[in-house]
């Protein structure tokens, strides 16, 4: 094995077992904190960045790949995109849901779009520091370290998004607060985690390509906050109620098979546009 795809492996690993290192430091230190609030949580969410982090500097992978800079002048266009196509794809999947009757909205009625708004606001300063270490782990080392690989495209965001969705596991079934999951997910934790995996392809497919289009992981950074901000107060704060099933294909949250759909369009969209002037 190369030293590339060594430090590929390295980094991987400490995605997938990172969390589970977490719970069991909480256990053996008989940790009294909320778990979100614990020394395990530290360790879940910043062992794949900072292992990226040290693998570049001493690791032999270096900087150049690590797409830091913010590259406006360039990449002006891919902030953007950023910044605009989930709210898009969210509007037109919330007036979807509504015609088909897959999602109640009793909730805006009830509480108004200004509340939506400072729920917004909340969750996108709240998850700033979140964010920032997952997209430093996944588009700021996994995504170009691949690409500097010779891994194809295609199977580049497929190996991202099935790391991505094994760092979930311990959130998700330790750190998460219950209440919060239940909120998020009706449909119990084994069909969310299976639907999670599935989606988790096209998205990663659209985050891997903006970050690839722009040379630069800020992109995905912003992307990655207008993701969390716009999604979870839908559910987390009430704002629409599932009606049925039907919501797991269409409904304005990030989760939805529709709005991954999209989601994956755009990144298609992206990687015809970028290997045709590459």
């Amino acid at each position: 094995m190369n030293k590339s795809n060594r430090n590929i492996v390295i980094v991987s690993l400490f995605a997938v077992f990172g969390g589970w290192l977490g719970i069991w430091l909480n256990d053996v230190t008989g940790n009294t904190m909320p778990p979100l609030q614990s020394l395990g949580a530290l360790v879940w969410l910043t062992t794949p960045a900072l292992a990226g982090f040290l693998l570049r500097a001493f690791g032999g992978d270096g900087w150049k790949d690590s797409g830091f800079g913010l590259n406006l002048i360039s990449g002006w266009k891919w902030y953007l995109a950023a910044l605009l196509i989930y709210p898009l794809a969210s509007l037109l999947t919330f007036g979807l849901s509504l015609v088909f009757k897959t999602i109640s909205a009793d909730g805006f009625a009830a509480q108004g779009f200004g509340v939506y708004l400072s729920a917004v606001g909340v969750i996108f300063v709240g998850s700033i520091m979140k964010n920032i270490f997952e997209e430093f782990a996944w588009r700021g080392y996994l995504t170009p370290r691949l690409e500097a690989a010779k891994i194809h495209p295609l199977l580049n965001h497929a190996i991202v998004a099935v790391v991505w969705w094994a760092w979930h596991l311990p959130y998700y079934y330790y750190f998460l607060p219950r209440a919060d999951l239940q909120a998020a997910t009706p449909y119990g934790v084994p069909v969310f985690l299976a639907i999670g995996l599935i989606v988790l392809f096209p998205t990663a497919f659209f985050f891997g390509e903006i970050r690839l289009a722009s040379k630069t992981v800020w992109t995905t950074f912003l992307l990655h906050q207008i993701v969390n901000a716009v999604s979870m107060p839908f559910l987390l704060n009430g704002f629409i109620a599932s009606n049925n099933w039907s919501s797991l294909i269409l409904s304005p949250t990030n989760d939805s098979i529709v709005m991954s759909l999209l989601m994956g369009l755009a990144g298609y969209w992206m990687y015809r546009n970028r290997i045709k002037n590459s």
